[in-house]
């Protein structure tokens, strides 16, 4: 139900109405449009900064709690705006200290997010989307199919939410003293597929009145859209992750859609363009390792081969698939892993495999799947790539 707040009247003024709807989300603005906003309502710029730093750098929700707002500002920001992130409806803690929050973003849709404390550092990883239209045949999200883009206060919200929470418990009060150290836009979605409100979010995660982290520890994830990969180098340059998963066009289209689009040769052009503005010398490929499909010492031979000939300095983190629900593939033998990233250390290529974290509560890697009301007949297409991916076993494609 809508909230309608009446304000007392002054003596011969009409009676206010404000409706609750009608107040503007303040997390939907980089620091540029809280400054565009205060200007519309005769606040100088020095007011958006102060303001950006007590919604972010102070994760405060509470107009009145800013105490260097000047009482007038204060009051017009109550009658105008709103600080609301999206609502958490559940929360699961892991054994290993991984904690998981499914955010409610209305519309019967929800987004998980996941915090990941480690000795050096606190990673958050952020949902971008309501589902995922990309489709990639590993991945629990895109099983859901796909609602909508979520707002920049949506995609912010997740952080803001997750800072505050993460400071009450730990008893934090100096707004210098982060518990989230480093962001990646790794979760439900395709960052790319929805700039319009990523870029705004990015910007205040980089921005010193925002969240002041660096380039370097926010990371972007994408499938490989090319031409969205030259407006992100263009517009906020951070940390970079490819999901690549296959050295061949061949095996990449079975089990990345994208790739019939935006086949390997043109993403590693679009890698090479955007080393040249990247925080970091190289570009992180992701790699799911699927049991007999791509798990093979000849699939890691074709990777160098790739990078190689594309000219195109990477490291490479390997994934070994999580299985999940409604899907036939399987998870890699832990010897194959380890001969596989042997293979690619020894040509001289940085090679990881990712630990798995919050397993035990559905937060490992591919394993997000929050609730989406699907709109793109998702379950009318699950059949067929079950299908597909049954052939892919079937042949055994990536050796055995």
């Amino acid at each position: 139900m809508t909230d309608i707040r009446e304000e007392p009247a002054a003596a011969g003024a009409a009676t206010s109405v404000v409706r609750e709807d009608d107040r503007v989300n303040l997390l939907d603005f980089d620091l540029e449009g809280l400054t565009a906003w205060c200007a519309s309502h005769g606040e100088k710029a020095f007011r958006a900064t102060q303001l950006a730093r007590w919604l972010h750098r102070h994760v405060e929700g509470d107009f009145e709690q800013m105490t260097n707002l000047a009482k007038s500002f204060r009051a017009k920001l109550a009658e105008l705006a709103k600080i609301e992130p999206p609502q958490p409806i559940a929360e699961k803690k892991s054994a290993d200290g991984t904690r998981k929050w499914l955010f409610d973003v209305g519309n019967g849709n929800a987004v998980e997010s996941v915090f990941i404390p480690e000795d050096d550092r606190g990673t958050l990883c952020i949902s971008t989307q309501a589902g995922c239209a990309m489709g990639c045949l590993f991945c629990s999200t895109g099983k859901q199919g796909f609602n909508r883009n979520l707002r920049t206060s949506e995609i912010v919200g997740q952080l803001w939410w997750a800072e505050r929470e993460l400071r009450r418990d730990r008893g934090i009060t100096d707004p210098n003293d982060r518990v989230i150290s480093n962001v990646v836009l790794m979760g439900m979605g395709e960052p790319l597929q929805n700039l319009d409100n990523v870029i705004p979010a990015l910007k205040l995660f980089l921005d010193d009145n925002g969240y002041g982290l660096s380039r370097r520890r926010v990371t972007v994830s994408t499938s490989g859209l090319v031409r969205q990969m030259d407006k992100l180098a263009e517009a906020a340059p951070v940390a970079l992750a490819v999901s690549l998963h296959a050295a061949d066009d061949a095996l990449r289209d079975k089990l990345m859609p994208v790739n019939r689009k935006h086949p390997l040769a043109d993403l590693m052009a679009a890698c090479r363009r955007y080393l040249k503005v990247a925080p970091r010398d190289f570009i992180t490929f992701e790699y799911v390792m699927l049991g007999g499909i791509n798990d093979g010492l000849d699939e890691a031979d074709k990777l160098i081969e790739l990078v190689r000939r594309e000219n195109v300095p990477c490291k490479f983190n390997l994934i070994p698939f999580n299985p999940f629900t409604q899907s036939d593939l399987r998870k890699p033998e832990r010897d194959r892993v380890l001969a596989f990233c042997r293979r690619l250390n020894e040509a001289g290529i940085v090679t990881t495999v990712r630990k798995t974290r919050g397993d035990d509560i559905d937060a490992a890697c591919g394993q997000l799947a929050g609730e989406v009301r699907d709109r793109t007949r998702r379950a009318e297409r699950l059949a067929q790539q079950k299908a597909e991916a049954a052939v892919i076993l079937q042949k055994g494609l990536g050796t055995r």
